[in-house]
């Protein structure tokens, strides 16, 4: 059975639209016409990291994080490969540096895509507590 399908379509170029469901992204392996594919397994790290954040928040009794922000950034080996990724977390909640490592560990073993990458390019991770986060 499959679980997730997807179709990409490229008529001409670089450019391609993939739809995802009833969603369509705007992929550009130049970056011209949207964001790379790179930048796009990024920000989709960054997405599922986030909310297996805040649950890993809950599953150590913190269920108000409040306000969270994921500032992502990665590096590419002289063939584009992705070599490195970081995470600067913003947490609105002010707690200590122990708890946020609790948080940050039960994370990464919930979130998907970071399960789904070769360990060498899990991001390195810096989590700032009591962050005030415009938005």
């Amino acid at each position: 059975m499959t679980d997730i399908q997807t179709h990409t379509l490229s008529t001409e170029g670089f450019a391609s639209k993939s739809q995802v469901g009833d969603f369509i992204l705007d992929i550009d392996a130049l970056g011209e016409d949207g964001p790379t594919p790179n930048q796009v397994l990024v920000a989709d790290y960054a997405s599922c990291f986030l909310p297996a954040f805040r649950v890993g928040g809950q599953q150590t009794g913190h269920d108000d994080l409040g306000k969270i922000q994921i500032d992502a950034e990665a590096d590419l080996d002289d063939d584009d490969d992705l070599s490195a990724i970081r995470f600067d977390i913003h947490v609105e909640a002010d707690l200590d540096d122990e708890t946020f490592a609790d948080i940050t560990e039960r994370a990464e073993g919930i979130c998907h895509v970071h399960a789904a990458l070769r360990e060498e390019l899990h991001a390195d991770i810096a989590v700032h507590g009591d962050a005030e986060i415009q938005g």
